[in-house]
């Protein structure tokens, strides 16, 4: 079920689907066992701080993406199934535009890793 439900999570977050991303990545991440679940709630952490995004809660967004970066962060590499540095980057330059006032940079993608899915 993880694989097939984490690949759909996020396919829909790529499509800007946030929601939807956000409802089947936590279906994943309560059936995961214990030491994938700081990787998986930080997906689902992805998708609902841009499906704030979506619905203009700026301050709901910044919140969640920041627990969303401290916990992609801190998940073990010999698991990851995503390019987790990448998506943590784009997160980290969508933080810093938010604190500059800037132009907001595109949107987030979830990237699968060679070794993933």
């Amino acid at each position: 079920m993880e694989g097939e439900g984490l690949s759909h999570g996020i396919a829909l977050f790529n499509r800007s689907e946030y929601f939807e991303a956000h409802e089947v990545l936590e279906d994943v991440w309560r059936d995961a066992p214990a030491e994938r679940k700081r990787f998986l709630q930080g997906l689902v952490q992805c998708a609902v701080a841009f499906h704030h995004y979506s619905t203009g809660n700026r301050v709901g967004m910044r919140g969640v993406m920041e627990r969303a970066i401290r916990n992609l962060g801190e998940c073990p590499a010999d698991f990851r199934v995503v390019e987790v540095e990448m998506l943590v980057g784009s997160l980290m330059r969508w933080r810093e535009a938010l604190d500059n006032e800037n132009e907001l940079p595109p949107l987030p993608k979830i990237e699968i890793a060679a070794s993933g899915l």
